[in-house]
């Protein structure tokens, strides 16, 4: 299984550019998952939490992508708070994103709260954005 896994890394500045790193050795051509991993990321970046004016990606919610052989994938993510009125949605709003990239069969959404989110997990982006500077 050819895995592109993004491990929410301790807090640091760089975290959302590795989000999602590419480890060879599966079926697919590397330039395909490049190809993908660049797809993910914009499809990513189109949802946001609705109370804060950053998309998902920069804001540190996408923990983990693993994209199999068969071009399946699994995104586990989590939200700023337990308790966020749009738990039971935003799942869906991520799966009906990333389902519109090319060449994806199948979509899993898991919603993980472990480790827990924290705004260290912020992009710089996201941190600007917010005037978390």
């Amino acid at each position: 299984m050819m895995s592109e896994t993004t491990e929410t890394p301790e807090a640091t500045q760089e975290s959302a550019e590795k989000r999602i790193s590419t480890e060879h050795g599966g079926s697919l051509p590397p330039e395909e998952v490049e190809r993908v991993t660049s797809d993910l990321i914009a499809a990513l970046k189109t949802v946001y939490d609705p109370e804060i004016p950053v998309d998902i990606y920069e804001l540190g919610l996408i923990y983990k992508v693993d994209l199999d052989d068969d071009r399946n994938l699994t995104i586990d993510m989590t939200l700023t708070a337990p308790g966020c009125p749009v738990a039971g949605e935003m799942p869906g709003w991520v799966e009906n994103a990333v389902r519109g990239v090319e060449g994806i069969q199948d979509v899993t959404v898991n919603m993980v709260f472990d480790p827990p989110w924290s705004a260290e997990m912020m992009s710089e982006e996201a941190q600007v954005a917010l005037n978390w500077w």
